[in-house]
């Protein structure tokens, strides 16, 4: 049974590397029936894409992210970094799809400003080798890090996330993220938005932030390659779903989606895109 939700914001997807988690997106995915779909950033990894490594699993995930778009939901793709190749077709419409770079949504008497966030991102902006340099460690940690976990759930042992340890205790990544919650708000407070929601970080979050000027709640979808969260707005509540809090929750029914489709035809738009 699907759940009817009014807003779903997902980000950090980086379909094309080792470390997304496809199969269990699609299985999210696959439970809703989202009103208005919002995809913050980095769906697909341009920056580590190679056309040797784009699994079934990940196709998949593209095939349904179209079939949203061509039923009942009206989906925005809202560029990020590593897929900034999409900014040169901002403003594009194709249906119920929408390619822009942020988005603004009225809640009744609230408004939210969605984008994906690397706008704040030094690195990004003006020594991108590094920022390239980065993410493919950051993949090789994750595709590691995934080695352990099998290993790990084989001898009945809690899995453990290298990149969350690193996040959570180095001063830097830690001072960061803070920097950039507050950066966030701060421009959202002084543009009179009630809810500031990004991606990019990797860090799921929803909390109120007050500043000199006044308060808006900032929100973070997370991502689908460590804490596999999105976000969900119903009755006029936002909240976090996180997949292995809700997982036994979700059926194995994976229904085929546009049959006149098939992947190898799906690959080549992909390629040709990208």
């Amino acid at each position: 049974m699907k759940r009817d939700v009014e807003i779903v914001i997902i980000s950090d997807v980086h379909l094309g590397t080792y470390g997304c988690k496809a199969k269990e997106l699609l299985r999210y995915l696959n439970s809703i029936r989202p009103k208005t779909l919002i995809l913050n950033g980095d769906i697909i990894d341009i920056w580590q894409f190679k056309k040797s490594y784009f699994p079934k699993s990940h196709l998949k995930v593209v095939k349904k992210l179209i079939s949203f778009a061509t039923k009942e939901s009206e989906v925005f793709y809202i560029t990020g970094n590593h897929d900034e190749a999409f900014r040169n077709f901002t403003d594009f419409e194709l249906g119920k799809l929408k390619l822009c770079n942020k988005h603004v949504l009225k809640l009744g008497d609230k408004k939210a400003w969605i984008f994906h966030g690397d706008v704040f991102d030094a690195s990004v902006q003006h020594s991108k080798w590094i920022a390239k340099l980065g993410g493919q460690g950051y993949d090789l940690l994750i595709a590691f890090n995934n080695l352990v976990n099998w290993f790990l759930e084989k001898i009945g042992r809690e899995k453990y996330s290298f990149s969350k340890k690193i996040k959570n205790n180095v001063k830097k990544a830690v001072k960061y993220i803070g920097d950039f919650e507050l950066t966030a708000s701060e421009l959202a407070i002084e543009n009179n938005f009630d809810y500031v929601i990004c991606g990019h970080i990797h860090q799921p979050q929803i909390r109120e932030v007050i500043g000199k000027k006044g308060k808006c709640t900032y929100l973070n979808s997370g991502d689908w390659v460590e804490n596999l969260s999105a976000l969900e707005y119903q009755n006029g509540e936002w909240k976090l779903f996180v997949y292995e809090d809700e997982k036994h929750t979700l059926t194995d029914d994976e229904p085929e989606e546009l049959k006149e489709m098939n992947n190898e035809e799906l690959m080549k738009i992909v390629t040709q895109i990208i």
